[in-house]
């Protein structure tokens, strides 16, 4: 899946905040159920304009980006 299926920024939809491609659902909306322990289920039970391999591939993408931008730092202290 290429990342024009998974996620679009316009600036004519939501004033040009990253949707999930053909809604009007912000990615970010997926980030913050899960982050306040929502499952994947619910949230496409609440968006069932996003498919599922849509929310899918944007936790992989999140994951690929954080691993990638990682490699080769030196961890920071949270001293």
């Amino acid at each position: 899946m290429e990342p024009s299926d998974i996620m679009t920024c316009d600036p004519n939809v939501l004033s040009g905040e990253l949707v999930f491609t053909g809604t009007r659902v912000p990615v970010d909306t997926l980030f913050v159920y899960l982050a306040s322990g929502d499952r994947l289920a619910e949230f496409l039970s609440d968006f069932p304009t996003v498919s599922k391999n849509q929310a899918v591939a944007a936790i992989q993408l999140a994951k690929e980006r954080l691993i990638h931008h990682r490699v080769g730092r030196p961890v920071e202290s949270a001293a």
